[in-house]
């Protein structure tokens, strides 16, 4: 066991994960000890000491061999440094003149300083740099296209997007993955309470299109697996979204610019529910695999053939999708390199107009991180997880194959516990950019979110006292739902008065 002593709450959470990502197979605790010294101590199997952040990397870096690709940054959105870069190097430009974006990937001047900087500030590595310098441009453009001709400025002089785009979350899958730590559950066994969910539901979506007059930007139905509903029901919800925000006269008026439905499963999807999707004018959906191999889909717990993926996808080009995203999972239990490579030939010939490569996250709730957790108690093992290495291959080959694909990388994020300390990293067709994706990370734009688990993030011009964090002025506000779909069911029948007892 290793101990991590720090002498402030604020350099906890920092000197925790770092530990945890350069020694990821050891069991690691933490606690505050104000009258330490160093700011950071590492104490049992490792004993260490730093004055600062930058000295306890260096400090693991020495003691492990080696360095991480994201260097000392653990936060979850690497890409808004390099969007500040470009802001305070460009200057309002643009673009720069002299540094043309190269339709091959290769970096100009503008991306090779930034990619020297990167490392000596923060020890990130060049290929990371260079990605996180072509997805922060990317938005960048993206985000000065939906501003329009008066950008609005925060009063700390950060641009933000006017209005707010909306998520509704449905928190059911046909089955829970092994790795999935979100707070959905079987269809299966909710099945008796999903028309009180969606009743709950609506509800919501009532009160919360109450704080806004406009229609939204973007609209983004996730969770789970909302194709998982049955036609019926998909039928009420879409039709209830669209009296509620009154969706089909903003797509009408190109007031509603990307209306996305993660269709997800592919054991989810029938012809009827997509000819719904489309009757109700939705513009993308996505269809994921995360494996095209069967050895793995059949570990991970996904009650589905490689065959329906391809049956489903076809099935909805045939309808007319023609922005249809797929997610795969590099690292998953037993897979190797060889596997990714098969599984990234056989999404070429789906081809795809955008495709979303996760890194593995092994969290605590997931059932991967449980069956880890007791694995390390009781000594035993947790099955073949490909190493560093291997991952770091895969996630290569996944940005060439996009790149073959006519895809550039559009928007990335990190997760805690991520497989490698990589990232999540979404590519696509130019004009087929996951927009709601750019929102939610970069944080530039109000979201309502709606459903057991949703977090609404309430952006303000000028700051204003977050509850949260002892009154501390904010310019963002984030309000999360319970994450229990029987409670969530339970509050919104109290707050209205009803009793399923």
């Amino acid at each position: 066991m290793i101990r991590v002593k720090c002498n402030h709450n604020a350099t906890l959470y920092y000197a925790y994960h770092l530990a945890k990502a350069f020694l990821p197979d050891r069991e690691i605790t933490s606690e505050v000890i104000p009258e330490q010294e160093d700011a950071v101590c590492l104490e049992g199997e490792i004993s260490l000491r730093a004055a600062t952040e930058r000295d306890l990397y260096t400090a693991l870096r020495d003691l492990t061999g080696q360095d991480l690709p994201w260097g000392m940054l653990t936060g979850v959105r690497p890409t808004k440094l390099a969007t500040l870069w470009l802001e305070e190097h460009l200057a309002g430009q643009e673009e720069h003149p002299a540094d043309p974006a190269a339709s091959d990937g290769s970096c100009g001047e503008w991306q090779q300083a930034f990619a020297e900087w990167f490392y000596r500030d923060r020890f990130v590595s060049e290929a990371k740099a260079k990605v996180a310098f072509q997805i922060a441009r990317k938005e960048r453009k993206i985000c000065r296209e939906l501003e329009g001709d008066e950008p609005s400025v925060l009063s700390d002089g950060k641009r933000y997007l006017p209005g707010w785009s909306l998520y509704i979350g449905i928190p059911f899958c046909p089955s829970v993955c092994s790795y999935c730590s979100f707070s959905s559950g079987s269809i299966h066994v909710y099945r008796d309470r999903v028309d009180r969910y969606l009743e709950a539901l609506f509800r919501e979506m009532q009160q919360k299109a109450q704080m806004y007059g406009t229609w939204p930007s973007t609209v983004y139905i996730g969770g789970g697996t909302p194709t998982s509903l049955n036609e019926e029901q998909l039928e009420r919800l879409l039709s209830e979204a669209d009296r509620i925000f009154a969706l089909p006269e903003g797509l009408k008026a190109g007031k509603i610019r990307e209306y996305t439905v993660e269709a997800g499963r592919p054991d989810s999807i029938t012809e009827g529910k997509l000819r719904v999707l489309k009757q109700h004018g939705v513009t993308r959906i996505s269809i994921n695999p995360q494996s095209m191999q069967q050895k793995t889909l059949d570990v991970i717990g996904r009650s589905h053939t490689t065959q329906q993926i391809r049956d489903a996808f076809q099935m909805a080009r045939e309808l007319g999708f023609d922005n249809i995203n797929m997610d795969i999972i590099a690292g998953l239990p037993g897979e190797t390199q060889a596997d990714m490579d098969d599984t990234l030939r056989q999404i070429r010939e789906m081809s795809p107009d955008s495709l979303t490569v996760h890194s593995l996250a092994i969290k605590r709730s997931s059932a991967i991180g449980i069956r880890k957790k007791l694995a390390e108690k009781s000594g035993g093992e947790t099955g073949p997880i490909a190493d560093s290495g291997e991952i770091s291959r895969m996630i290569d080959d996944a940005y060439h194959a996009a790149r073959e694909m006519g895809m550039e990388p559009y928007y990335l994020y990190r997760q805690k516990s991520i497989a490698g300390n990589f990232e999540n990293i979404g590519y696509a067709r130019p004009e087929k950019e996951g927009l709601y994706n750019i929102l939610i990370i970069e944080e530039v734009q109000s979201i309502l979110a709606c459903g057991a688990g949703a977090s609404t993030k309430l952006l303000y011009p000028e700051p204003v006292p977050n509850p949260a964090r002892n009154g501390q002025l904010t310019h963002m506000i984030r309000r999360e739902n319970v994450k229990d779909i029987d409670e969530y069911i339970r509050r919104w029948e109290q707050e209205t008065g009803e009793s399923h007892a």
